[in-house]
């Protein structure tokens, strides 16, 4: 396993693109989590300034244990640009024929794809860690008190983040590998929540029973949107474990189908 991750980190750490969208996403994850306290100050003061007042304090955006779900859920906002960058790696293998040359080389084609499955995992393993550490010093920082046990409720979103960041991005790699475009790929990528939206449409009102079986909707509900608790509606605050049933056996024919689809190609 880690000499196959090493080999492509070696690749992917050679981009630029890599190092870019990288820095662009670890970066947008930290101040894009850790600016919401500054979002409800600014929006006191829009609302003072009409004569109204709101005590933001109120609002336990950060506070133990919303945060965690809170985190986990703008987090998974921010996983398209993962993606790209495994689209970006996958489909530059097809472009410079590095996958053809290490095929030459002697790794076989169950071992390239391991690879990339690896790198995927690695870097879910690091965007769940970047979260969980960031939920926790704000909670720590902005939480009244620390409540234990009570307070580490939510906890249990971050394997689902995990879960659901992994999923995306075995689904981009299994289209990077059938399309072998950049472009192509990432406009499909792009479009690909919109493609289900109209597909989920047009059947809604006769087979509503399959919608949560589709894969983005899967995906998307492992961690469901929590701020709907601070205008007093009910909402969904624990995993969904048959939720996380669905999302995983989407993941595994992700990258079955790719396997597949690698298996059969003239590289």
């Amino acid at each position: 396993m880690l000499h196959l991750l090493k080999i492509d980190l070696k690749k992917m750490t050679s981009y630029r693109t890599f190092w870019v969208i990288c820095g662009i996403y670890f970066f947008t994850l930290i101040v894009g989590a850790a600016s919401g306290m500054e979002f409800l100050k600014a929006l006191s003061r829009l609302i003072e300034g009409f004569g109204q007042e709101i005590n933001i304090t109120r609002i336990p955006l950060y506070h133990f244990p919303d945060v965690w779900q809170n985190l986990a859920w703008s987090g998974g906002l921010l996983k398209m640009g993962l993606a790209i960058m495994v689209v970006v790696s996958i489909t530059n293998e097809y472009s410079y024929r590095t996958i053809r040359q290490n095929i030459i080389d002697g790794m076989s084609r169950e071992e390239f794809l391991l690879s990339k499955v690896y790198m995927n995992l690695m870097l879910s393993i690091i965007s769940m860690a970047s979260m969980f550490l960031i939920a926790s010093v704000t909670g720590l920082i902005y939480s009244p008190e620390l409540d234990f046990p009570y307070g580490f409720t939510g906890i249990s979103f971050y394997p689902a983040y995990f879960l659901e960041v992994f999923a995306f991005l075995s689904f981009a790699l299994m289209l990077g590998i059938f399309v072998n475009r950049s472009g192509l790929t990432i406009i499909l990528l792009l479009f690909s929540y919109l493609i289900e939206l109209i597909i989920k449409e047009n059947i809604d009102n006769y087979l509503p029973g399959i919608i949560p079986f589709f894969p983005l909707e899967s995906i998307m509900s492992l961690v469901p949107m929590p701020f709907a608790r601070y205008v007093f509606m009910e909402i969904q605050d624990s995993v969904n474990w048959g939720t996380v049933a669905i999302a995983s056996v989407w993941t595994f024919l992700f990258n079955y189908f790719g396997y597949l689809k690698l298996k059969k190609s003239d590289i």
